[in-house]
């Protein structure tokens, strides 16, 4: 099953931890993304693989943005 992360919330992409390909777990973060001066982190929810990352450091994110695609395992 292929699970979309997306933003919760505006804010600008701080790191991407994750590449195409890469193997996460459950609570495997996955983006750093910063807002109003916090770090927010983004988490893998289920473990699987990274399929496409959507985002690039130093770009801004809306609310419901897709940021990672991981085809859960």
């Amino acid at each position: 099953m292929l699970e979309t992360i997306n933003a919760d919330l505006g804010a600008s992409v701080w790191k991407v931890l994750v590449t195409a390909g890469d193997e996460v777990g459950p609570d495997t973060t996955v983006v750093v993304l910063e807002s109003m001066k916090m770090e927010i982190p983004v988490l893998a929810e289920y473990a699987g693989a990274v399929i496409a990352v959507h985002v690039a450091e130093g770009a801004t994110v809306q609310a419901g943005d897709p940021l990672v695609d991981i085809e859960e395992q």
